[in-house]
């Protein structure tokens, strides 16, 4: 195995030393745009040498217009398997076969079966997300749309632009519109809401192990809570961890958020919460998007539960949003706040499906 480089960088040097030159010399008039986008965690800046084992190589996507696609694609698609080098900065640029599960990078002593995927932005789109953002992006795009696949759509790198879309394409999907924004801060303040006061219950009636759940499903709404915040996308969760560390609410969040998680009694779990709920609410007073909340901690009703009563958040939020599509929707939220199902969220038809069961007013 050669020495480790980061995924997004291999694409970029695959492209410009190999890929590119390639097609200057046997497609000299072909108008394309390369990027390395989509799935794989070198997309997302979190690949590392064990990433190398599966889904990680000399890769990236060679997007044509659908005529040269429809006329030329098979072509370019041969060309590159004949010439492409059979290994590129000591990675072999042949992988598995196509229908395999996981496909790997594999030797080869003949064609090269590469990683360079040649398809329109259209097509790609509708397969990755579900629709085309160069039409438009509705309401309902941003509410079916799982925040991992937003990620993956806005983050890599964009190595060439021939076709001149895909800069536009990116920035239509950089972060959604103020009042979804809004509507979706409301929602995951509503998932805090119905479940604060949990972890005191629980543990009142001799549940440890309940309270300890309960805390950590408030850990990670917390989390996303937060990752929205600095607007960024929330991806699922084997990055999540990562992608929340690495923001800047996330970093001063992290503390508080893992003594929770590790406290031994529910007292010293309720103290970390209360904290994590005081810089969140500080964090919401200063997006300046309601009138400011009062950031205190507080008793539960009568019961002896510190919680921040997330409810007064979500009705201020709701407030900015009573003259929007959104004002009716109820507080579902979008598809990966109510959705937690692996195969729904990566299968953009069954989430845009699941979607529109709870939005069906917006389908």
């Amino acid at each position: 195995m050669s020495a480790f480089v980061p995924g997004l960088q291999l694409a970029r040097l695959f492209y410009e030393e190999a890929v590119g030159p390639l097609l200057a010399r046997t497609f000299p008039t072909l108008l394309y745009s390369a990027a390395r986008l989509g799935s794989g965690s070198e997309v997302l800046g979190h690949d590392t040498v064990r990433s190398a084992d599966h889904e990680w190589g000399p890769r990236l996507q060679l997007f044509v217009r659908p005529e040269d696609l429809d006329r030329l694609g098979d072509e370019i698609r041969a060309v590159l398997a004949e010439r492409l080098p059979k290994t590129f900065r000591g990675w072999s640029t042949h992988f598995g076969p196509s229908n395999a599960d996981i496909r790997r990078m594999e030797p080869t002593e003949g064609p090269v079966r590469h990683r360079v995927d040649v398809v329109s932005v259209g097509a790609w789109c509708l397969e990755r997300l579900g629709f085309d953002p160069r039409s438009g992006v509705s309401t309902f795009d941003w509410l079916a749309t799982p925040g991992q696949r937003l990620a993956e759509t806005v983050g890599g790198s964009v190595f060439h632009d021939g076709l001149g879309n895909m800069h536009e394409l990116r920035r239509a999907l950089s972060w959604y519109p103020p009042e979804v924004e809004r509507y979706l801060l409301a929602c995951q303040w509503q998932r805090i809401a119905q479940e604060e006061a949990f972890p005191g219950r629980c543990d009142e009636v001799g549940d440890e192990l309940g309270s300890r759940v309960v805390t950590t499903r408030l850990v990670r709404d917390l989390m996303r809570l937060s990752l929205l915040m600095d607007r960024r996308y929330a991806p699922y969760s084997k990055w999540l961890g990562s992608a929340f560390g690495s923001s800047p609410f996330g970093a001063r969040l992290a503390p508080t958020l893992r003594g929770a998680c590790t406290a031994n009694t529910w007292t010293e779990r309720e103290q970390h919460l209360a904290d994590a709920y005081r810089l969140v609410a500080e964090r919401h007073n200063s997006l300046g998007m309601t009138e400011t909340l009062d950031a205190s901690p507080r008793g539960y009703f009568d019961r002896p539960y510190q919680v921040i009563d997330a409810a007064r958040f979500v009705a201020s939020l709701q407030r900015t949003l009573r003259d929007t599509e959104l004002a009716s929707l109820d507080l579902f939220g979008g598809v990966d706040q109510f959705v937690d199902n692996t195969d729904v969220l990566t299968r953009p038809r069954t989430a845009r499906a699941a979607a529109a069961v709870v939005h069906p007013s917006l389908a």
